[in-house]
């Protein structure tokens, strides 16, 4: 087969589209009897170590290129390459005619349909505009969670056999690291205090208040731990600060800004706890990575949450601020509680691979492929 991929995010390694986007190819270029041609905007975003051709295909730099690019230049590009198969592996593939016979598409999440409030107004049009077309229009829809799944069948009454579940996974550095390692990020980021961590962008859908608030509860009850926030701002962040400032914990309560992707792992290790009340998330890999680091996690018991936590973890209700301080409390207090969570995470971490999302993907081709 001859197999197209666009994958732009591949350019965005640090997020969860460009951690798939490279992991999956990564994974598929191990089965070399398959043709893969890499379909993104610009060099330097395919590591030499990955064997497939690539097409370039630059964003002009005229208003609305993005969108230009995606609907009139890259068809006329693809057709070209006379693919068996095309993989977006976001979901907006909006051509203005169909590039390939047989296309697929990965669905992350239906957030901007389900929480409209929580992402920006273009975003919620294009969504409700663009990516029915775009998903009545694939032949074959990966979704990373069963979560995404159920939504695409609710709320688009997309038909079950239509949708695959390939799920995520962690990076091989998400892991168990030595007390030397742990204490270089300390001293990097000049950590001399047990904390609590938070690793994710600061925006309304990730729920942050609500953990600021659980977080002063909690410090009426033991006063040892900080709380770390690690994550660059996004929009509407404004609440998160004013939150702070009210309940007075500025110093309680440390920024990071962005992590670089190395410096996760340790930090991960050397944190005591790891809370992510996200609203809600397509699969959530925040949780899996710390649970991979031996930190016990609490999170919400919504979306995908389940799926990937298992019973590893502590869920809770997102909304329940008072939930969510006894859970806390309960970890930070109970090391009997710590070590059973420490343990099962490390256990549920191992049921997720690359690997196994990337043959599974091949599997998906190769059925839509014989099938038409």
């Amino acid at each position: 087969m001859k197999i197209g991929i666009i994958a732009d995010s591949i350019h965005e390694l640090k997020t969860g589209l460009g951690t798939y986007a490279y992991n999956l190819i990564k994974g598929l270029s191990r089965f070399r009897k398959h043709e893969y041609i890499i379909i993104h905007s610009k060099r330097g975003g395919m590591p030499n170590s990955i064997p497939c051709d690539d097409l370039i295909v630059p964003i002009p730099k005229i208003l609305f290129g993005k969108e230009i690019r995606k609907m009139c230049i890259l068809p006329f590009k693809i057709r070209k390459l006379n693919l068996d198969i095309l993989h977006e592996t976001y979901h907006f593939g909006h051509f203005l005619f169909s590039p390939c016979k047989i296309r697929i598409t990965t669905v992350f999440d239906l957030s901007p349909l389900i929480f409209p409030g929580t992402h920006l107004y273009s975003r919620v049009l294009m969504h409700k505009i663009l990516f029915p077309f775009t998903i009545r229009n694939s032949e074959k829809i990966l979704t990373i969670s069963k979560s995404t799944k159920q939504d695409l069948i609710k709320y688009l009454n997309i038909p079950e056999k239509k949708i695959t579940v390939t799920y995520l996974a962690t990076d091989e550095k998400y892991r168990l690291l030595n007390q030397k390692e742990i204490s270089k990020i300390r001293r990097k980021y000049s950590i001399d205090f047990p904390f609590i961590l938070y690793v994710g962008t600061l925006e309304p859908r990730k729920n942050i208040p609500s953990l600021i608030r659980a977080f002063y509860q909690l410090k009426k009850k033991t006063s040892r731990h900080k709380l770390i926030i690690a994550g660059k701002k996004g929009w509407k962040s404004e609440d998160i600060f004013e939150t702070i400032e009210k309940l007075n914990l500025q110093k309680d309560i440390i920024f990071t800004g962005y992590v670089p992707d190395e410096d996760l792992p340790a930090l991960y290790n050397a944190a005591d706890l790891f809370v992510y009340p996200s609203l809600y998330e397509g699969f959530g890999l925040p949780p899996l990575e710390a649970m991979a680091c031996g930190t016990p996690v609490i999170t919400s018991n919504t979306s995908s949450f389940p799926e990937v936590v298992g019973d590893a973890g502590i869920m809770i209700d997102p909304y329940d601020v008072d939930g969510l301080t006894k859970a806390m409390y309960e970890v930070l207090t109970n090391d009997g509680l710590r070590e059973d969570m420490i343990k099962k995470g490390l256990k549920q971490t191992k049921k997720f691979s690359w690997e196994k999302c990337a043959k599974e993907t091949l599997e998906v081709y190769q059925e839509v492929y014989y099938e038409n």
